[in-house]
């Protein structure tokens, strides 16, 4: 792999992790259809989901406004990548402002990368 391979590579997952947190953001489950694996599994506090059950989930009301990237950091490792973040967002249940961690992984796929997994730790979600 060369270091613009690498360097493009890091740009996309990037841009990816932006398009993730605004679909989360905005209930847009059409757009995590192009996101996600068919295999695709995500942890929540006390839940975890499949692909299908995940998009039902983000098709609803979001619990939360607000949701802003305050870090993220791309760790590439061939055709396979994570995803370390940290989120901060407002509960519509009370008004309070919560912080989220989250590591998400990435694998290239015929070409693309999809989100294979994701893991939240999200007080409140």
């Amino acid at each position: 792999m060369t270091i613009d391979q690498i360097t493009d590579d890091v740009a996309i997952l990037e841009q990816l992790n932006l398009d993730y947190n605004a679909a989360d953001q905005g209930s847009d489950a059409e757009r995590f259809k192009t996101l996600l694996a068919d295999d695709f599994v995500v942890q929540t506090p006390g839940i975890t989901r499949n692909r299908e059950e995940y998009l039902e989930y983000i098709a609803g009301p979001r619990p939360f406004t607000g949701l802003t990237l305050l870090e993220a950091r791309v760790r590439l490792f061939g055709d396979f990548a994570l995803i370390h973040g940290r989120t901060s967002y407002t509960l519509v249940s009370d008004g309070t402002v919560q912080e989220a961690l989250y590591t998400d992984a990435y694998q290239m796929r015929d070409g693309a990368w999809y989100c294979v997994s994701a893991c939240a730790i999200a007080p409140g979600a």
